[in-house]
């Protein structure tokens, strides 16, 4: 019997365990959490925005899509990156930019099993 494919909840747990992360996040089309770990997850009204930035650079460049969305506060960066279903988005906090190697690796490895 082939294995069950893991839950979003462990898929976030798995991201946690990379160096710097602090949080992550999968967001519904609605911009309402399904899952996450770590703390502080983005709100809703964050993801609202950044899906806004999002479509209007997409639109800005001829309607490519949206491949990952660095954005980096003062608290830390924060990675934006679309699942293979269109329109959930997977966030993820981190510590510093210098980590973003090593988190886009760990996004790239966990989301396509969502």
């Amino acid at each position: 019997m082939p294995a069950e494919p893991p839950l979003p909840t462990e898929l976030m747990n798995r991201l946690l365990d990379t160096k710097g992360v602090r949080f992550a996040a999968l967001i519904g089309s609605d911009s309402q959490v399904l899952s996450s770990a770590g703390s502080p997850v983005a709100d809703a009204s964050f993801v609202q925005a950044a899906r806004a930035v999002a479509q209007s650079l997409s639109a800005t460049v001829g309607g490519q899509p949206l491949r990952d969305l660095l954005m980096d506060f003062a608290d830390g960066p924060v990675l934006l990156t679309p699942t293979a279903k269109s329109d959930h988005l997977l966030v993820v906090g981190f510590d510093d930019v210098g980590n973003l190697g090593r988190v886009r690796f760990a996004v790239k490895r966990e989301i396509g099993k969502l």
